[in-house]
């Protein structure tokens, strides 16, 4: 029998062989020090500490003492924009903030918790293509706002902003602009330098290292206020004992991720292609979301009409493969995703959205076994669509 095929490193990656290694004597060797201790165990996973600091802003052309080890992506969003609120509240500036409507949750939630402290969130709209409304952006930097939150890569569609436009106009208008670039790091070219962002946020288990360990880039530490208190550790900005193990994991993920991003995106950009060929002469009435925007290669969003993503994915999991679903069943109905929500993608369609995403280990034979198969599921899918409807 064939082995399952994983198509869902958009959600999470394998731990790459490299990382492991890395890692393990920090897991269950000497490194296992506490890194704020003065003695030689100490020293050692301070040492470690420092050197996975170093590797990450290296890969991000920042400065070792601006990279903030935290859990993952979801604190890093939340440090950046609800950090940032705070420290404009408290030296006089606007407590409002700016995120796209296409963000992860954890950005929308961060400005949802700005909101509950008695703050403003404006969202900011795309077009169909999924691309950043400037005009709106503008409008929100006029009025004031303490941070604005677009991320590089989107994670349910693959889409690219325009980074470098957004960050611009912050700058303009004095304004710190944050980026989560969860999906882009080791997925497209990343710099905190050609693209002048104030923060960036990663996380570690996007990119072959284990769950649980992620960091923020933060240019200037007085743009940021703390939200975790406590010990001094990491400037007293994200205090805590530091997971030593996972922030080797990390530095040496982001390492290789950046040394390996040309063959990875080349060899990706390929799988891709024949997915989406693949899959649309096969189901002509398929689409692929945003088709024509800029895309990072690792993901393909797909909609095929009559048909659920709940059901496409179970039936899917029967036949061995993993995906993602580009909808939420909520109360018994199914719900589209706010990402295709934002793109006005129809209803019908956007129910039933799937995504793929692929990783360096996905091979062009785990392709066409996922194309080869598609059709016959759809077909399924849509014959019991048929007989529940009637």
């Amino acid at each position: 029998m064939r082995p399952p095929i994983y198509l869902d490193n958009a959600a999470t990656t394998p731990i790459r062989p490299e990382v492991l290694a890395a890692m393990e004597p920090f897991v269950s060797g000497s490194g296992f020090g506490n890194p704020s201790s003065a003695h030689r165990f100490g020293r050692e996973a301070r040492a470690a500490v420092h050197e996975a600091r170093r590797k990450i802003a290296a890969a991000l052309g920042a400065e070792p003492g601006q990279v903030y080890l935290l859990s993952g992506g979801t604190e890093g969003d939340n440090l950046a924009i609800v950090g940032a609120a705070l420290a404009a509240r408290a030296a006089g500036g606007p407590f409002r903030v700016a995120v796209a409507a296409t963000e992860h949750k954890a950005v929308l939630g961060a400005a949802h918790a700005v909101e509950a402290l008695g703050g403003e969130a404006i969202t900011l709209p795309v077009d169909r293509q999924g691309q950043l409304d400037l005009d709106a952006l503008d409008a929100a930097l006029e009025r004031g706002v303490a941070v604005v939150s677009v991320m590089w890569v989107n994670n349910e569609v693959g889409v690219i902003q325009d980074v470098r436009a957004i960050a611009k106009r912050c700058a303009a208008a004095r304004t710190p602009f944050h980026t989560d670039a969860v999906q882009a790091v080791g997925k497209v070219p990343v710099s905190v330098v050609d693209v002048s962002c104030a923060m960036l946020t990663l996380s570690g288990h996007k990119l072959g290292a284990p769950k649980g360990i992620g960091a923020v880039v933060i240019r200037d530490r007085n743009a940021v206020h703390p939200l975790v208190h406590g010990g001094g550790q990491q400037g007293g900005l994200r205090p805590g004992t530091e997971n030593v193990a996972g922030a080797v994991a990390l530095g040496r993920a982001v390492e290789l991720a950046v040394q390996e991003l040309d063959d990875f995106r080349t060899r990706t950009c390929a799988l891709r292609q024949r997915f989406e060929q693949g899959l649309l002469e096969a189901v002509p009435d398929a689409d692929v979301t945003a088709a024509d925007a800029p895309r990072a290669p690792h993901v393909s969003n797909v909609t095929v009409p009559g048909t659920d993503s709940e059901a496409m994915l179970m039936h899917l999991d029967l036949a061995g493969i993993a995906c993602s679903a580009g909808s939420a069943c909520s109360t018994g109905s199914v719900e589209p995703s706010h990402v295709l929500t934002a793109l006005k993608v129809p209803f019908d369609r956007a129910i039933a959205a799937l995504r793929f995403s692929f990783w360096k280990t996905t091979t062009l034979e785990d392709v066409d076994y996922v194309v080869e198969h598609l059709p016959g599921i759809i077909g399924k899918v849509r014959s019991l669509a048929g007989v529940l409807r009637r």
